[in-house]
């Protein structure tokens, strides 16, 4: 088991490479896909200093891998001008590229099994009631810390930080972003839950 783990693991990392190069490689901004992709760097260089001690089920680290993922992409064409969500929105006539929404509803979705599995392993809580509300409520806390991180972002840069900002002149942004991560953690709880305590049984048993 310990093994395929392993193996798992050099084979996302393989995957996070490539994302990452590709994403660098001749970005729309350079210094707004710095600020893009410092999470996903961050989160890799942790990951990293914590493997030994500490080791999250595979389908944590599939997760965090395909958030990363979704950060790059964000980070090298600005989360406003992702060719796929232009087309959506040429093709729905919808009034903005709404590819930074989902990068919030999984910034709810994703870091809540993370939370989660944190919690459950090194805590006494365990799955209920208590531990979904937790779960949510720092999400909530992520997703509010974030938006003060573009607010400061655009104290310090004023409009050079629209392109990390993607708000596109949407007054509700702020509102409609914390929204989606709530979502994003209800979901990832509901829908993937059970799944996840089957996981961290079988790595308590293994």
């Amino acid at each position: 088991m310990n093994r395929n783990v392993d193996r798992s693991n050099i084979i996302q990392i393989i995957i996070f490479r490539a994302a990452c190069i590709w994403s660098v490689i001749n970005p729309h901004d350079m210094p707004t896909w710095i600020m893009e992709a410092a999470p996903a760097l961050a989160a890799l260089i942790l990951l990293i200093l914590t493997y030994k001690k500490f080791r999250f089920t595979g389908l944590v680290y599939w997760c965090i891998l395909i958030h990363c993922i979704i950060l790059f992409i964000g980070a090298h064409y600005t989360y406003a001008r992702v060719p796929l969500f232009d087309y959506l929105k040429d093709a729905l006539d919808l009034s903005r590229n709404n590819y930074d929404k989902v990068g919030h509803l999984v910034q709810g979705f994703f870091p809540a099994l993370v939370a989660r599995e944190l919690l459950i392993r090194t805590s006494p809580l365990r799955p209920g009631k208590w531990l979904f509300f937790i779960v949510t409520c720092i999400c909530l806390a992520i997703s509010a810390f974030y938006e003060l991180i573009e607010w400061w972002a655009a104290l310090a840069f004023g409009g050079g930080a629209e392109s990390f900002l993607g708000t596109q002149g949407y007054v509700w942004d702020t509102q409609s972003d914390m929204f989606l991560a709530l979502t994003g953690a209800i979901l990832a709880q509901i829908l993937l839950g059970r799944y996840h305590d089957k996981r961290i049984n079988e790595m308590h048993n293994g």
